[in-house]
């Protein structure tokens, strides 16, 4: 990987120089030229990922003396207005990072296309996970260079399971859950379910399958979904995109409606799902994620989650993604950095995307806790995961899951983007916080809503 750098460096310093018409003095150096890296529109802004991220830094600045890069920190909560109001006003970064599609996609059209200078590099794309390439490609444009990627599984605690007679779910892909009784069924969101209702318990002990079960008394849920966005519990169905195809028009995908009423019926009607104000409570809520609370069974979320699911216990583990209607999907997590259309020094920004994916991509994973795109660093990353946690953990579950990634990623661009996501959000917060509502006169609400979005000039 170091001579690929090197190798890098010096197709990188001739297309600069051809560009400017000019070779570099016999014996004297090229001016330094000046980068900006922007952080943070997604991870990055944490105490101990800025230290590692600087020393990246020096250590690109000590191996060559023709490009400086400067670090800018903008906290994630304010880091898309930053960033939009630098790029109005002309002066916006060199490349941004690490961003994942749907930080990425707030920015439709203002990202450089990577292919030309992939081609020309000769870099290889060979080395990373199948398909993971694709995540980082909006239409014909490659945004991105596989990085980090965070699949989704389903997270569970094993002695729940236990004190409740059944069995663990399946952790390979393609295995069907086996009964107390011996039967078995396909491993999908309606297995899923019927184990959500034996695992919810009320303060007497009983589950929500049995006579005299009380959900005002709910002490153990089922089942969370990650609620934070309406677009990922969809692709926890099926990938899919609000986009019919045309750029205009609005389609809800039909396993995105199914996976919304089911996460509502099971809020509202089953119990076995907290309700948004239960969510927000300091029993359930356990760190932003109710499973860290160790008061629910399953859940379904990003590989990320690692950085608390201690809090839930030493008895958790991972399983595979249930399907739905036959397939099954990962929504998977995708960062990179990209470079800014605008730079005005895409060759040298180019050099130093190359070494952060590159020599620089250890260290900075293991800042970010995220899983390496690269297959060939996995093993250690798990290795090192492994260290964190005293119970033994399936890791193969999370590898295997990658394969099920969602694509077209439901994060991708929309028309609209940012006021998509504001009707979004409206109708998850009301969903969570409103029982009783006839959810196909809501969806049909919410596509309309959208589509007079989209309609606006």
């Amino acid at each position: 990987m170091n001579r690929l750098w090197h190798a890098l460096v010096a197709i990188a310093l001739a297309m600069a120089l051809a560009a400017c018409g000019s070779s570099p003095p016999p014996g004297g150096d090229v001016a330094a030229v000046e980068l900006r890296w922007y952080c943070c529109l997604g991870t990055g802004e944490q105490a101990e990922q800025v230290k590692a991220q600087q020393k990246v830094i020096e250590r690109f600045h000590a191996a060559q003396r023709r490009i400086r890069v400067k670090l800018e920190i903008v906290t994630y909560d304010s880091a898309r207005d930053t960033l939009a109001t630098q790029i109005a006003s002309g002066n916006g970064p060199d490349l941004a990072g690490p961003v994942g599609v749907g930080g990425a996609a707030a920015f439709h059209g203002q990202w450089l296309d990577l292919a030309p200078l992939i081609k020309s590099s000769g870099f290889d794309l060979s080395s990373y996970a199948k398909g993971s390439a694709d995540l980082y490609r909006i239409g014909s444009v490659q945004e991105g260079i596989p990085f980090a990627i965070y699949p989704s599984t389903l997270y569970y605690k094993a002695d729940m399971f236990e004190e409740a007679g059944l069995a663990e779910p399946p952790h390979k892909y393609g295995e069907k859950y086996t009964w107390p009784d011996g039967r078995q069924s396909e491993w999908n969101y309606d297995t899923l379910r019927e184990l959500a209702l034996r695992l919810t318990v009320d303060k007497n002990g009983k589950d929500a399958t049995q006579a005299g079960f009380n959900p005002g008394e709910i002490v153990q849920y089922g089942f969370e979904p990650a609620r934070d966005d309406l677009r990922y519990q969809g692709a926890a169905f099926a990938a899919g995109s609000l986009d019919a195809g045309d750029g205009k028009t609005v389609k809800i995908p039909d396993a995105w409606a199914d996976s919304w009423r089911f996460f509502y019926d099971g809020m509202w009607k089953d119990r076995f799902i907290m309700t948004g104000p239960v969510f927000e409570t300091e029993q359930f809520n356990g760190d932003g994620a109710a499973f860290f609370s160790g008061h629910v069974a399953m859940s379904v979320n990003f590989l990320w989650s690692t950085y608390g699911v201690a809090g839930a216990g030493d008895d958790w583990d991972l399983a595979a993604m249930p399907s739905h209607d036959g397939r099954t999907t990962s929504p998977t997590s995708a960062d990179t950095f990209r470079i800014l259309a605008g730079s005005k020094h895409p060759a040298e920004a180019f050099e130093f995307l190359t070494y952060l994916v590159g020599p620089a991509s250890q260290e900075l994973l293991s800042a970010y806790g995220a899983m390496p795109a690269r297959t060939a660093d996995q093993d250690a990353f798990f290795a090192k995961l492994a260290e964190q946690f005293t119970n033994k953990v399936d890791w193969q579950v999370a590898k295997d899951s990658v394969a099920f990634a969602d694509n077209p990623h439901s994060e991708s661009h929309t028309p609209k983007y940012n006021q998509t996501l504001t009707v979004l959000g409206t109708y998850r917060s009301r969903w969570m916080t409103e029982g009783g509502l006839d959810m196909d006169a809501q969806l049909k609400k919410m596509r309309e809503e959208i589509q007079g979005v989209w309609n606006r000039s």
